[in-house]
């Protein structure tokens, strides 16, 4: 089982993902990601889908168009972990190799 990050590892977490930020209702973190088109979303999503895979670890998401808003948690930590945090930084270099 996966543990849940300390209120330090949290602080210094987020603080070296500046695009995330602390969901409302949950302890996760989530981004939101705006895209040229619905292609370029949806490439995104698939490169992110084959790291989720390699690293059994899923995002949860909402895709509407060209936006895709990204949720990060671990279940079984119930709560952020250090496997939301490299999640992230996967995502955040995909993000920025369509220019986001």
């Amino acid at each position: 089982m996966r543990e849940k990050l300390t209120e330090d590892a949290r602080a210094a977490a987020l603080a070296s993902l500046p695009l995330w930020h602390m969901a409302e209702v949950r302890d996760a973190i989530e981004r939101r990601l705006v895209f040229r088109d619905f292609n370029q979303a949806f490439a995104f999503m698939t490169r992110v889908a084959l790291v989720a895979e390699q690293m059994d670890h899923h995002p949860e998401w909402f895709n509407v168009y060209k936006t895709v808003d990204v949720l990060l948690s671990t279940h079984d930590a119930g709560g952020l972990s250090e496997l939301d945090i490299a999640m992230a930084r996967k995502i955040d270099a995909f993000a920025a190799e369509f220019g986001l």
